[in-house]
């Protein structure tokens, strides 16, 4: 009987060993996919080869959370997921970076894309509101900061609106130009005569 036992534990064992993909051969396939769907000779963006791709991501993670590549197809997936218009899965993708990997230089263009994808594919522009200042409070000094107040101060405005906008400030700086150059020239006198 115990020689039943342990065969039937060693054939459950290499079932279950059978299911879950190899680290080699995982890596692999999204090498393969990647160069497949980034290739030069790519005609366009082909979905289902990016959602072949999201899903070897997702595997890898799951299957090996640990691995010092999982940070990288973290943020790759998250990446693909906002390029192929999923905002909700690339938030979510996001976020697992952000909170397993704060001190990672990523974590904040992580944010800021979150804000962007609230603002732009999600049309929360209240939460993208949100985001966007903590990022501003949260990384003062970082890449896209400037690009995070510019993207606040046009919070929900047109495309039409944020053109006519920088026409009039185009023009108000011309003026101020021009009125400055005008009390620089110096101002002639007229000899008196006598």
């Amino acid at each position: 009987m115990k020689q039943y036992t342990f065969l039937v534990v060693v054939i459950a064992l290499a079932v279950l060993s059978g299911c879950n993909p190899s680290r080699e051969k995982s890596v692999k396939t999204i090498t393969s996919l990647e160069t497949r769907l980034f290739a030069p000779a790519a005609m366009g963006f082909d979905i289902v080869k990016a959602d072949s791709l999201l899903s070897a991501y997702e595997s890898f993670m799951k299957h090996f959370p640990e691995d010092s590549l999982t940070m990288k197809i973290t943020f790759k997936a998250a990446n693909l997921s906002m390029n192929m218009g999923d905002g909700t899965k690339a938030i979510e993708l996001f976020d697992k970076f952000i909170e397993k990997y704060p001190d990672n230089p990523k974590a904040a263009v992580s944010m800021f894309f979150k804000a962007y994808i609230y603002e732009n594919q999600i049309k929360n522009l209240d939460k993208a509101k949100e985001i966007y200042l903590q990022f501003i409070e949260k990384y003062p000094g970082g890449d896209f900061t400037n690009d995070a107040r510019i993207a606040l101060k046009n919070l929900g405005k047109s495309p039409e609106q944020m053109v006519r906008e920088f026409d009039e400030q185009r023009k108000a700086d011309s003026i101020r130009v021009a009125d400055s150059l005008t009390a620089l020239k110096p101002v002639k006198h007229q000899k008196k005569k006598k």
